[in-house]
């Protein structure tokens, strides 16, 4: 039967350029980035799905009322096997924005086929790992075939803004929708020869840093406390944090904590002003292990150092903190199920990794769930000219048909 499978979605390349073209033509924007979220999306695939043959689908709809329909839409698909024990597959809907359109080498939203070659905002993160579900879901359906396991599909709202209105919301309204032995696979991280299945995450902290010290006209700078030289000399004291917190661990790449001063706001907009705002933001990426408390108090000290030498004032606060969870176990059953279908699939040897990165699996983690995050991906998310390759959206598939079979 699995060859029979493997067949089937040999033949498909077709249906990935059409899923592709339809999801990238409805953009799943959040609404702080200006977007309507993830209903157009939501209802294209809810109407795949029913036309497919899939027929066992529940929408649920986590309030939110700064989007016109009211709601975030989160579809759950299944598939019966012979056991109850289910093969969740778990993928996010929603897309980040295309940043600037001039580094775009065509329409964004428009799907462009070059070969193997698909580009369009979405189409790796997180549409690829969308299809390879879909595409599994019907080579079932279309083949009659029956698997030794359930098959269940999660297509998740809001994971590119921190997840409250996508699996948050599942976890506190379906607490009972995953059982303790059901094999939960995220396709949405991994490396191009796919040998690397994501066990555990670095704890997140993005912080806002806000620098208040006293505009002045420029001729004059001694009128002033300039804030962005106050500013200037926070952001090269956040490089000492890698000595405060300096612990290795092999299993992430990179194998160490890293503290990242990223975006600036504009301070002033003529040149001939001394400034008394600057803001900045700094990204934590912290082994587990340490507490962010610690984290923070460790930024607070630096920032009481240049308050004292600059005669400034700064303020920290979160933007985002996400506290790193128990990572899954190495040697837990769907890890090495994944392990040995990638293997077959793609004749490469899979091991246990760590990132830097923060996925849905961390809101499943913390209530005690295995997961295993895995994708075959070239690395394109987020940016310009975003691409897929069609043979892994149909070998991703593969490998996620061969979870279903227990042999």
């Amino acid at each position: 039967m699995l060859e029979q499978l493997y067949t089937f979605l040999d033949n498909q390349r077709d249906l990935v350029i059409e899923l592709q073209t339809q999801m990238t033509a409805r953009p799943a924007l959040c609404p702080s980035a200006g977007g309507i979220g993830e209903i157009e999306k939501a209802e294209y695939l809810k109407g795949w799905l029913a036309a497919n043959g899939i027929t066992d689908v529940e929408e649920v709809r986590a309030p939110d009322d700064r989007v016109p329909c009211g709601y975030r839409p989160t579809l759950i698909a299944r598939v019966p096997g012979k056991s109850s024990r289910t093969v969740w597959l778990l993928a996010h809907t929603d897309v980040v924005p295309t940043g600037d359109l001039a580094l775009w080498t065509n329409d964004p939203w428009q799907v462009q086929v070059d070969g193997d070659v698909l580009c369009g905002r979405g189409v790796e993160d997180n549409q690829q790992g969308i299809v390879s579900s879909l595409l599994t879901a019907k080579a079932l359906v279309a083949q009659g075939a029956t698997p030794d396991f359930t098959l269940g599909l999660i297509l998740v709202a809001d994971e590119e803004t921190g997840s409250k209105y996508g699996l948050d919301y599942i976890m506190q309204t379906k607490p009972e929708l995953f059982a303790k032995d059901d094999l939960i696979v995220v396709p949405d991280v991994g490396n191009a020869d796919g040998s690397m299945i994501e066990v555990a995450e670095k704890s997140i902290l993005w912080l806002k840093v806000t620098v208040r010290g006293k505009q002045c006209h420029a001729s004059r700078p001694a009128l002033g406390i300039n804030s962005l030289e106050a500013a200037a000399e926070m952001i090269l004291k956040v490089r000492s944090l890698h000595d405060t917190f300096p612990r290795v661990d092999e299993l992430f790449e990179p194998n160490i904590s890293t503290f990242t001063p990223t975006k600036k706001e504009l301070n002033v907009e003529n040149v001939n002003t001394v400034p008394g705002l600057d803001v900045f933001y700094i990204d934590c990426r912290v082994l587990p292990g340490y507490d962010l408390a610690d984290v923070r108090a460790a930024i607070r000290k630096l920032a009481d150092e240049v308050e004292a030498s600059r005669g400034v004032s700064i303020s920290l606060d979160d933007v985002q903190a996400n506290q790193s969870t128990d990572a899954t176990p190495a040697d837990c059953d769907v890890v090495k199920r994944l392990a040995v279908a990638i293997r077959e699939v793609y004749n490469v040897e899979a091991r246990p990794m760590g990132i830097g990165g923060g996925t849905v699996a961390a809101h499943m983690r913390v209530h005690g769930l295995e997961v295993a995050c895995w994708s075959t991906l070239s690395g394109n998310a987020h940016q310009p000219d975003e691409k897929s390759l069609i043979s892994i959206n149909i070998n991703d598939a593969k490998v996620m048909t061969r979870l279903l079979f227990d042999k």
